[in-house]
């Protein structure tokens, strides 16, 4: 048997590549979208991939198994256990609880395991060929490395967050805001003590029964919004969890009380864009056609007519600190090596229809920034561009620690994470979430200057321009919150 894991550290993301040997067969586990490394994986191994398979409706980014099956013909599996609000809206063989596909000589069981979304799925995989028993678990976004998936996440994105309304593309007037904040507009039940509960037990009545032995395959690393304190370690075993994780302990003193409180307890702000995945990969992602077109190099003077009519905009890959050198006008900071999470915070390809123009040195690494931000279902990326001659110029303002009272700002905006304003922040600054902002527009004012930060300036670098490009006035505070403790300046 062949296990391999394919990650991405961008949305720190983990499919599973497994075949057998002696069939040729392969199936993928929770693929993206950009499949290149399922076929060179393939034909490295002389494998066909014949089966492709999800183990939940994911929230973090756009799914690659509709992409996978057309481009392959392999047969979908998905889970069956969802109810009415959580059934996939596509055609596939729906898995319950004790089905097992066949590969070969690998028996692949479906348990499933509700708590992080209803319909969740482990797989437990068995190597026919060597053993009579599984020695394998994919767990998904249900058992991390050291954590569990959140139970919260249907809350934060309310039942797959419905984008209504907003128009980002629009100005700083504050009309039409926020596609409906993280909620989408839509429902607001509590699910998420009702959720712990669920995942207490899927540990206590699946996972725990596990022999030690069993090695543990998660959907997600270390900076995934999945989860509170994910390990940076690619696997693990049911026997490192049982000992050493935070939660056994819970479940062996039957404490379901305990285990929910400290489940709950300092979760991570979830990203507005998680709706919108939920939404999408439930109902199913378009298929964009495997191998995609070489984007075109686009001659200066269109993408000047483009960003004149609102039609393009242009996608600046580099730090922080070179883009407060000076970059194109109206140009959104998505840094490369994180461009899928952040696009999924300064854009809504829902509302925001414009054509994206990577700013890079070659169409090689364009492309690659169009796949991180495809992962997160945005599509729209029309060329390239390798200059900024003959482009509008724009020098991002900034504004240093001691000089912000002078600009008597209409507002301060933190865009870290609650728990990091908690810990400390700029006296009298509001909190939105970087993957928030974009949907909060009713929380910023309708007019003046806003000047952000974070703890660096790399996150607000990014909100910043995302928010100038839909019209904001935007001044960044120099050094961000680093700077202004640095300072000595006084903090809440």
């Amino acid at each position: 048997m062949l296990l391999e894991r394919i990650y991405d550290t961008d949305l720190a993301q983990a499919s599973y590549f497994i075949g057998c040997q002696s069939s040729g067969e392969a199936i993928v586990v929770d693929p993206r979208r950009d499949l290149e490394p399922y076929f060179e994986m393939a034909e490295q191994h002389n494998m066909t991939i014949v089966k492709v398979a999800e183990t939940h409706i994911h929230a973090d980014y756009l799914s690659g198994t509709r992409e996978l099956a057309a481009a392959t013909g392999a047969t979908t599996y998905l889970s069956g256990e969802g109810g009415e609000d959580w059934s996939y809206g596509f055609d596939a063989e729906l898995l319950n609880d004790g089905d097992v596909i066949e590969l070969g000589n690998i028996a692949i069981k479906a348990v499933h395991t509700p708590g992080h979304t209803p319909e969740h799925l482990m797989f437990l995989i068995t190597d026919g060929a060597f053993a009579d028993e599984p020695g394998y678990a994919l767990t998904g976004d249900f058992v991390f490395c050291g954590d569990l998936g959140r139970p919260d996440l249907l809350d934060e994105v309310a039942d797959g967050g419905d984008s209504t309304g907003g128009d980002s593309t629009g100005g700083g007037s504050g009309d039409g805001h926020g596609a409906g904040s993280t909620n989408g507009g839509s429902t607001s039940k509590d699910t998420r003590h009702e959720s712990a509960a669920q995942l207490f037990a899927s540990l206590r009545d699946h996972f725990l029964t596990l022999p030690d032995h069993v090695q543990v395959f998660p959907a997600h690393g270390a900076g995934s919004a999945c989860g509170k304190s994910l390990g940076a370690l690619p696997s693990s075993s049911v026997g490192y969890e049982r000992k050493f994780a935070w939660w056994p302990k819970y479940v062996q003193n039957d404490d379901e009380e305990g285990f929910v409180s400290e489940l709950l307890d300092g979760q991570p702000d979830a990203p507005a864009y998680f709706g919108r995945m939920k939404r999408e990969n439930r109902d199913g992602p378009p298929v964009l056609g495997y191998p995609l077109a070489e984007l075109p190099e686009l001659p200066a003077e269109k993408v000047v007519s483009g960003i004149e009519a609102g039609e393009l905009v242009v996608v600046d890959p580099r730090s922080a600190d070179e883009v407060h050198e000076g970059t194109v006008s109206g140009a959104i900071n998505l840094p490369a090596g994180q461009a899928g999470t952040y696009a999924g915070w300064a854009i809504d390809p829902e509302q925001d229809t414009r054509g994206l123009v990577m700013l890079t040195e070659n169409r090689e690494t364009a492309e690659e920034l169009r796949r991180h931000v495809a992962r997160v279902g945005i599509d729209t990326t029309a060329g390239y561009i390798t200059s900024r001659d003959g482009l509008p110029a724009f020098v991002p303002e900034t504004v240093e620690p001691r000089g912000l009272d002078d600009r008597e700002p209409a507002m301060v905006l933190d865009v870290r994470a609650a728990t990091e304003f908690d810990e400390g922040h700029v006296p009298d600054a509001t909190q939105v979430h970087g993957g928030q902002v974009m949907w909060e527009r009713d929380r910023l004012p309708d007019s003046g200057t806003i000047v952000t930060y974070c703890q660096s300036g790399a996150r607000s670098s990014v909100v910043a321009s995302a928010m100038r490009s839909a019209g904001y006035t935007v001044v960044e505070l120099e050094g961000s919150f680093q700077a202004w403790e640095a300072a000595g300046l006084p903090t809440e």
